[in-house]
């Protein structure tokens, strides 16, 4: 089993920064990949970023060229840079596991005013 604990999130402006960040523990070691949704109000959950064990990474369009996703051995960063409006939203953090079972976080919350 896997535990996701995401922080980072806040109010911030257009054109600011926010680095969001993921701690996991428990089963830790048998994480395939790692990513990062956001899920508007009235939206569904969207993919934002992800990476995988063998190194590819996967964006949004929306957010290319301003969002980066990194990691180490037990924690998942999203930095996001230039934001705007439309980027509020709750943020959730995600793991798959070799079992092919995924575990989400409690999200947290970015609000980007104009």
């Amino acid at each position: 089993q896997v535990q996701l604990v995401e922080s980072g999130g806040g109010l911030v402006q257009a054109g600011g920064s926010l680095r969001l960040s993921c701690a996991a523990s428990g089963r830790i070691f048998s994480i395939y990949a790692m990513g990062w949704y956001r899920q508007a109000p009235g939206t569904q959950r969207e993919l934002v970023a992800r990476m995988t064990r063998a190194g590819t990474t996967n964006y949004a369009d929306s957010v290319k060229g301003r969002f980066t996703i990194s990691g180490d051995i037990d924690h998942v960063y999203l930095q996001m840079n230039s934001l705007k409006p439309e980027d509020t939203a709750i943020y959730y953090c995600n793991v798959v596991v070799h079992a092919q079972e995924d575990y989400w976080g409690q999200g947290t919350q970015v609000t980007v005013s104009s």
